[in-house]
């Protein structure tokens, strides 16, 4: 039978959410430096992805992504979770198994500037072409 306090709350119950929180990291996943595991859309996405890591013990802290931290966007824009580098691995695979992490060749790909500068030479081009044909 367990303890219980005068109030008839059981002694081993969490004190608050936040204590209830707590009690579930992993003291093993707290040690090294932060790195970045995942990335939500908007700070729900990402509190989601949060709630998932510390499921498993893994303790995490949302950071706005750089560039995108104004005050005025409030919940949107995305966001970076980040987890001490002994629990990044553990981690990574928590999020592959609920298909959540990017796939290597998703973090390889970045911006092609050759097909960028393609895009923007065709639409100036097809610009000059209507303003030329407007005109004539």
């Amino acid at each position: 039978m367990p303890l219980v306090a005068p109030g008839g709350e059981p002694l081993d119950a969490p004190l608050s959410d936040a204590h209830g929180r707590a009690r579930k990291i992993d003291p093993a996943f707290t040690e090294g430096e932060l790195v970045r595991v995942a990335g939500g859309r908007n700070q729900s996405e990402a509190e989601f992805i949060q709630a998932l890591l510390l499921e498993w013990g893994v303790p995490s802290v949302l950071r706005r992504t750089a560039g995108f931290d104004v005050p005025d966007f409030l919940a949107a824009g995305p966001r970076d979770v980040l987890v001490p580098e002994a629990g990044a691995e553990t981690a990574r695979e928590v999020l592959l198994q609920a298909d959540l992490a990017p796939t290597t060749s998703e973090r390889a790909r970045g911006p092609r500037p050759l097909v960028l500068a393609a895009a923007i030479g065709f639409g100036g081009a097809a610009a000059a072409l209507i303003a030329w044909l407007i005109q004539g």
